[in-house]
């Protein structure tokens, strides 16, 4: 218990703290100046019916769709490429796993001078090559602006995945493979029997990391599109922080907050029931 109570009191003061202060405020009009009032569960009614977070939610669950899988396969293929136990694959591990060290606001500042126009390398690049204008603001549209933010977040992120899946793919046996080998089992037939199937509990685990992060995005649109063009990259997380540290409403803000926390207990609860049939298969 000794050895316990340092983690437990960081817990208890920098989680349940904090998480028991924004459910009681997500109760009130609580406002920076002046007294709060209480409300009951009106701030929860109105997100319900709030249409600016209805769309920061929407563009969240699209964001969340198309990059989940996009980092799935990207982790998937690196993993398979440096899976062998060689100086090489140890070398190119190294490389792919770099971005990850790297903070995610600092990646985000970094791709927004690359595609700066006029001042970044890439506009000019293209301009060379006949497909833009080094002018042009790709940020000024809502699908460039979109799809630089997910290449940024894929080449930061991608390794980790990468370095999970290696790590499941490691752990299953040679002699396994090997068996498959003899019974007259091809590449295909191995990986859809036999890889995937031993994989599960790491890919409910890769799978779950990939959702909980994207739910939760806000550093590199915050930093790269600033919410735009016209309000069309704004997350959950994003419009949370708007009414809560822009607007000051912060009752509303709490709420929003505890109902992005529900969605992301669902989530984990899913975890744990593909963990749990991964191991009853």
């Amino acid at each position: 218990m000794l050895l316990l109570l340092p983690a437990a009191v960081m817990l208890g003061l920098f989680f349940f703290w904090p998480l028991l202060r924004t459910i009681y405020i997500s109760f009130f009009d609580y406002p920076i100046l002046g007294s709060p009032s209480f409300i009951g569960v009106r701030n929860y009614v109105d997100a319900f019916g709030d249409k600016d977070f209805g769309q920061a939610v929407l563009f969240t669950l699209l964001y969340t769709v198309i990059i989940t899988p996009v980092l799935l396969i990207v982790g998937f293929a690196l993993a398979a490429l440096v899976r062998r136990n060689t100086r090489t694959a140890r070398v190119f591990q190294t490389i792919y796993f770099i971005p990850v060290v790297i903070g995610l606001a600092s990646a985000s500042y970094l791709s927004l001078y690359i595609w700066q126009p006029g001042i970044g390398p890439l506009p000019n690049l293209l301009e060379h090559l006949g497909l833009g204008s080094a002018s042009t603001n790709l940020f000024a549209d809502p699908v460039s602006a979109f799809l630089i933010v997910t290449v940024t977040v894929v080449w930061k992120v991608a390794g980790l995945q990468m370095l999970l899946l290696l790590s499941g793919m490691q752990s299953i046996p040679a002699e396994v493979n090997e068996a498959a080998k003899i019974d007259g089992a091809g590449a295909w037939q191995t990986f859809r029997h036999i890889t995937l199937p031993l994989l599960r509990p790491t890919l409910a685990l890769v799978l779950v990391f990939s959702v909980a992060g994207s739910l939760l995005a806000f550093d590199q649109f915050y930093i790269m599109t600033g919410g735009g063009p016209e309000n069309s990259t704004i997350t959950a997380v994003f419009q949370i922080y708007r009414v809560s540290f822009i607007q000051f409403h912060l009752g509303y803000g709490s709420a929003l907050s505890i109902l992005l926390m529900l969605v992301l207990g669902v989530v984990s609860a899913a975890q744990m029931l593909l963990l749990r049939n991964s191991d009853n298969s």
